[in-house]
């Protein structure tokens, strides 16, 4: 079954097309993460937080994920990361359109 990860820490940017230039190589090799399906990332400039949704193929993927991202952000000076594993209501989620497919 589909886990979807949410994740976000405080981040001072760089934000927009600066951090779209910027993280290229990073969100390339995400891709490359076992059992990842897609990734939404979430940025806001204004209470400087950086994150993003994801979706993985089961919740072992997910919380290796999860381990491994919070290592690599805290390595970067990253203090705070708040992850968090969630199951997805297919039914309703189909109804909305959600990207689960």
């Amino acid at each position: 079954m589909t886990k979807l990860l949410q994740v976000d820490f405080e981040f001072n940017g760089p934000f927009g097309e600066d951090m779209a230039n910027a993280l290229v190589e990073l969100a390339e090799s995400i891709n490359q993460e076992p059992g990842m399906i897609w990734k939404i990332w979430t940025e806001s400039a204004k209470d400087k937080l950086g994150g993003g949704i994801y979706l993985f193929e089961d919740e072992a993927s997910a919380q290796a994920y999860l381990l491994m991202h919070t290592a690599r952000l805290q390595q970067m000076g990253v203090g705070e990361v708040r992850g968090h594993i969630f199951d997805i209501n297919q039914p309703l989620t189909a109804i909305n359109n959600g990207p689960i497919n």
